[in-house]
C-alpha cells in the first residue's frame, strides 16, 4: 500500500477552506513554488510530498494543503535517521565521481541502491570515511596529482578559504591549506572536497529558502482570506458600524502587507547571493579550463554545473521577489479601496 507523506488527513470542509485561501493568494504562484520544491529541495521526503501534491487528482486543494501543513510533515520525516542517511548517500554520490573518487562513488552507489536501511547506516557511520581513505591511499601511491601541484594552486585555495561566497567551501578550503596540511589534503580538496562543500552550500541555500518561504505562504493564505472577509464586512456594515468595520479591514490589509516584508527582503538578498555564486563559479570554471593537470580537471565539470545551478537560483529568486512585491501591492490596493469606500 502506498504511503502518503503529504501529512495528516484534512477533512472536506477544511479542504474547501484551504482551496479558497490558496485561490485568494494565487494558486498559480503556489504551484510554481511547489514545482520548485519537487525538483530541487535537498530532502527526498519533501520532494516526494511536493510531487504527490502536484500529481493529485485534486491538485489545487492538495497544493494548498502541502503549503499549510504537508510541507512541515515532510520536513519532520526528513529529520528521521533513515531519510537523512539516504539523502547523505545521494549527496556523496553526486559529488564524488567514479573518475576521481572511485571507492567512495562505488560505496555511495551501493548504499543508494540497497533495499536495506542498514547498508546506508553503515555507509554514513564509517563506510564513507573508509572509502575516502582508500581513494586517498591510491592517489598518494600514484603521486601524479600531488606532483602536479604548484604554488599558484595553493594560493588559489587560500583565497577560497578567505573569500569564497559559500561557507562550506570556505571550511573545506581552510582545512586543505591549514597549518600542517599535506599535499594529500590539497589533492583531496580538488578531487572531491571542493565539489562536496559546494553541494552543501547550494542545499543549505535551497533548504533555507524552502523553510522560510513556505512558512510565510502558509501564514499569508489566512491573512488574505481574513482581509478579503473584513473588506466585504465593511461594505455590508450598517451606517453606525461602518467606521469600525473599515478600520478593521484597513488593519487586515496592513497585516497582509507586513507579512510580505521578510519575504521581499529575503528574496532580494537571495537573488544577490545567487548572482555572486554564479559569477564565482564562472571564474572557477575559467581558471579550471585554463589550467592543466589532473587536479584542475576534477573541478571543471562541477564548476560548470555550479554556475548553471546558481544562474537558475538567481532567476527563480528574482521571480519570487517580484511575486512578493505584487502581494504587497495587492495589500496596498485593498487598503486604498477600503479607505475610499469602494
Amino acid at each position: 500500500m502506498a504511503v502518503s507523506v503529504l501529512g495528516p488527513v484534512v477533512t472536506p470542509s477544511a479542504n474547501l477552506a484551504l482551496a479558497a485561501g490558496a485561490s485568494t493568494q494565487s494558486l498559480a504562484a503556489d504551484k510554481v513554488w511547489v514545482q520548485y520544491l519537487a525538483k530541487y529541495d535537498p530532502r527526498s521526503t519533501v520532494r516526494i510530498a511536493a510531487w504527490q501534491a502536484l500529481l493529485s487528482s485534486a491538485p489545487d486543494a492538495a497544493i494548498a494543503q502541502f503549503v499549510t501543513s504537508g510541507y512541515d510533515y515532510a520536513v519532520k520525516l526528513a529529520a528521521e535517521r533513515k531519510a537523512r542517511n539516504m539523502d547523505f548517500a545521494k549527496r556523496v554520490l553526486a559529488t564524488y565521481t567514479a573518475e576521481f573518487s572511485p571507492e567512495v562513488h562505488a560505496a555511495a552507489q551501493f548504499a543508494v541502491n540497497s533495499r536495506d536501511d542498514a547498508d546506508r547506516e553503515r555507509f554514513a557511520n564509517g563506510g564513507f570515511a573508509a572509502a575516502k581513505q582508500r581513494d586517498t591511499a591510491v592517489r598518494d601511491a600514484k603521486g601524479e596529482q600531488a606532483a602536479a601541484l604548484v604554488e599558484a594552486d595553493r594560493a588559489f585555495v587560500r583565497n577560497l578559504a578567505a573569500n569564497d561566497p559559500g561557507a562550506q567551501v570556505r571550511v573545506s578550503a581552510s582545512y586543505a591549506v591549514r597549518v600542517g596540511a599535506t599535499d594529500s589534503d590539497l589533492v583531496d580538496f580538488f578531487a572531491s572536497g571542493w565539489a562536496f562543500g559546494a553541494r552543501l552550500d547550494l542545499e543549505t541555500f535551497r533548504q533555507r529558502s524552502a523553510d522560510d518561504d513556505t512558512r510565510w505562504r502558509a501564514a499569508l493564505a489566512q491573512l488574505m482570506t481574513d482581509a478579503a472577509a473584513a473588506e466585504q464586512a465593511a461594505k455590508d456594515a450598517s451606517a453606525d458600524l461602518a467606521e469600525q468595520a473599515r478600520a478593521k479591514a484597513v488593519q487586515a490589509w496592513q497585516a497582509v502587507g507586513a507579512q510580505t516584508t521578510p519575504a521581499r527582503s529575503y528574496w532580494s538578498e537571495a537573488r544577490d547571493m545567487a548572482d555572486t555564486q554564479a559569477a564565482n563559479w564562472a571564474a572557477v570554471y575559467a581558471a579550471a579550463s585554463a589550467a592543466s593537470g589532473p587536479n584542475w580537471t576534477a573541478i571543471r565539470q562541477p564548476a560548470q554545473a555550479g554556475q548553471a545551478d546558481w544562474d537558475a537560483e538567481r532567476e527563480f529568486a528574482a521571480q519570487q521577489a517580484a511575486y512578493w512585491n505584487s502581494l504587497l501591492q495587492q495589500a496596498l490596493d485593498g487598503e486604498q479601496r477600503v479607505r475610499a469606500g469602494a
